[in-house]
């Protein structure tokens, strides 16, 4: 795969960058290695310190930077600043935060026959990003932010259409003060995943992406026995019910699905109302839909800009033509665009059944499945009838059925009356095919730490005291 900025909105391709070669790829291994040395005997303080600069650079390029983001991957401008304003509250969040998340944790001593015990949490090394290019910006500090702060090191391979964003953000960790290599950008196709993985420099590894790319991953660092992090796709279920306000879940599915363009792992995909109000909130959802506006991502006016690759736009236009030849009705969109750009309109398409692809696979970009559900337990069979478990959605006035829904929904996030998002507060991600492990929060922070047991004894007394158990 070519490594090139091609701009979604015209098909144009902008610039190219020829991929690293393999002694280059080895010297900025080992230079992430040496800084990973550096960081281990800095302070959280001073991390915390270059962390929020990174936040102030953030913050003072956001324009120029969310253009960038636009013009590699289609985001709505508005959307593309909205994201860096994001990753600069991330950075805030963990510069303030980390000196808890990291504290020392102190055990029972007495309970294990120790003068002292505590748990310690320490950073284990260069870390692999293997990332995306739907939030070009957001996926990366999600894991970079906290990684730094922990004292690790790290290495991204970002996705080959985004490569001016990856190189901005190795720039902007310098400049905000970390060690040279402490964050590097690997402008390599995914054929190096395995030659980097494999080194013993290379400690973890945290990838976003497609099933295909987490098996792999997780194949790799299997065999190296390293830690991974997975987040991967989801087909996220929206949920209403006869109590729920249709007209606030009609307005928000409209924002969940088509958020990014419709290219959110998170987004909602599969909407499933019961049989008492479908058809009210399907001529509610379908209108709102039909409303958006599509356009260049650059016109403060566009609600939904260009798919991201012609390939992707050519998969969703498969996916609904598979459904409506096999007997799914199309309440709009639909239609494939003609002219410059991957466009593709707002689209909700219901009466699906198992066997057609849309049942069972992610749509990725705005096209909407609308399903009928008689009653709780029918809607719960469906949300979790596929292999995927990373958002959920549920919208419901009544108490027991929240309660319910939090338990049922077998899903890593589950949001009851609001869209699934991401929060640097709160833990992110998924089960099932939707990968393994959490970014953000204290538990995102602590996935690339050695939670390292001390135990401190008292002469003899204490050493035989631990002598007969592991």
């Amino acid at each position: 795969m070519s490594i090139a900025t091609t701009n979604p909105a015209t098909g144009q391709v902008l610039k190219t960058y020829d991929p690293m070669s393999d002694e280059q790829i080895d010297a900025a291994i080992e230079r992430a290695d040496l800084a990973f040395h550096q960081l281990h005997g800095t302070t959280i303080a001073e991390r915390g310190r270059w962390m929020i600069a990174a936040a102030d650079l953030l913050e003072a390029e956001r324009d120029e930077t969310a253009r960038l983001m636009t013009t590699e991957m289609g985001k709505t401008y508005a959307a593309a600043k909205a994201e860096v304003t994001k990753c600069a509250t991330a950075c805030r969040f963990y510069a303030a935060n980390a000196p808890k998340m990291l504290a020392d944790e102190p055990a029972d001593a007495a309970a294990v026959k120790a003068k002292r015990a505590y748990v310690r949490h320490q950073p284990l090394g260069p870390v692999l990003a293997v990332m995306p290019w739907n939030f070009p910006l957001w996926q990366v500090m999600r894991f970079a932010a906290p990684a730094l702060m922990a004292g690790n090191t790290g290495l991204l391979k970002h996705a080959s259409n985004v490569p001016q964003t990856a190189l901005y953000l190795e720039e902007l960790f310098r400049r905000a003060g970390f060690p040279e290599g402490a964050f590097t950008t690997l402008l390599v196709g995914s054929e190096k995943v395995d030659r980097i993985l494999s080194d013993p420099r290379v400690r973890a590894a945290t990838l976003t992406g497609s099933e295909r790319a987490g098996r792999s991953i997780a194949q790799i660092a299997g065999r190296e026995l390293k830690k991974t992090v997975l987040e991967l796709g989801g087909s996220d279920p929206f949920v209403v019910m006869p109590s729920a306000d249709l007209d606030k879940a009609a307005e928000v599915a409209t924002t969940a699905r088509c958020q990014n363009n419709g290219q959110s792992c998170i987004a909602a995909k599969r909407f499933i109302v019961h049989t008492d109000v479908f058809d009210a909130f399907a001529e509610k959802f379908a209108a709102r839909m039909s409303a958006l506006r599509v356009g260049d991502p650059m016109d403060e006016n566009t609600d939904v800009g260009p798919l991201a690759s012609e390939s992707g736009r050519d998969e969703i236009h498969a996916q609904v033509q598979d459904a409506v030849d096999n007997g799914a009705t199309v309440l709009c969109g639909g239609e494939k665009p003609s002219g410059d750009g991957w466009y593709y309109p707002p689209t909700v398409v219901t009466d699906l059944r198992p066997g057609m692809r849309m049942w069972s696979e992610e749509v990725f970009g705005p096209v909407a499945g609308l399903y009928r559900a008689d009653s709780y337990e029918e809607a719960i069979e469906i949300a979790n009838g596929t292999n995927f478990g990373l958002g959920s959605n549920a919208w419901t006035e009544d108490p027991a059925e929240q309660e319910r829904f939090a338990v049922d929904l077998d899903a890593g996030n589950v949001f009851i009356n609001g869209m699934t998002t991401s929060y640097p507060e709160l833990p992110f991600g998924g089960v099932r095919n939707s990968g393994y492990g959490r970014e953000l929060s204290a538990v995102g922070m602590r996935e690339f730490c050695n939670t390292k047991t001390v135990w401190v004894g008292e002469g003899e007394a204490g050493a035989g005291a631990g002598a007969h158990s592991e």
